[in-house]
């Protein structure tokens, strides 16, 4: 079994920046993970489920389309979780609506905390470090359009990789009324 996760990837020149600040901040998997939203968490995923995963992303893929994100300020899931994130202040419902899609999916896996989009910028380390991430990123805005998710690998030596990008090509995603 390899583990695997699903996510949209910040672009650059901000997914540069935030990892840049993670590891600024003493996050040691700073250079392991990029900056990105979860759609479905490291789960362990068998190789011969891989070809029907990889056709029902392909097809979640095809039944979505581009939608515009807007990340903006910060936000933590302190005291519960030792977690400073940017916060996902345009794009919610559409990425609720891929995450639902993508774990209906062959390969099933519950979640630990309800799904809450985000980008994790420090995890784990000291308190000190965790707040001059809230602080430093506190006035963070930018916009930018969504256009394909990825299929991810956790190599052996912890690194996440994007293995497969999955375009969305359905019809544009808007936010419910």
């Amino acid at each position: 079994m390899a583990v695997h996760g699903v996510s949209i990837a910040v672009p650059e020149p901000w997914c540069a920046q935030l990892q840049q600040l993670r590891e600024d901040v003493g996050d040691p998997l700073a250079q392991a993970i990029p900056p990105h939203i979860t759609l479905m968490p490291p789960t362990e995923i068998a190789e011969s489920e891989m070809d029907r995963f990889r056709t029902h992303l392909e097809s979640v893929a095809k039944q979505h389309g581009p939608f515009s994100m807007r990340l903006r300020g910060t936000g933590t899931f302190r005291p519960v979780s030792p977690v400073v994130f940017v916060q996902v202040a345009q794009g919610i419902p559409m990425c609720e609506r891929l995450e639902q899609a993508v774990r209906r999916g062959p390969v099933s896996r519950d979640l630990e905390f309800p799904y809450h989009p985000h980008v994790t910028i420090a995890h784990g380390i000291a308190d000190p470090g965790l707040d001059r991430a809230f602080d430093e990123l506190a006035f963070f805005d930018t916009s930018f359009e969504v256009e394909d998710f990825h299929l991810y690998d956790h190599g052996d030596d912890g690194v996440w990789r994007p293995v497969t990008a999955f375009a969305l090509s359905g019809e544009r995603l808007q936010p419910s009324s």
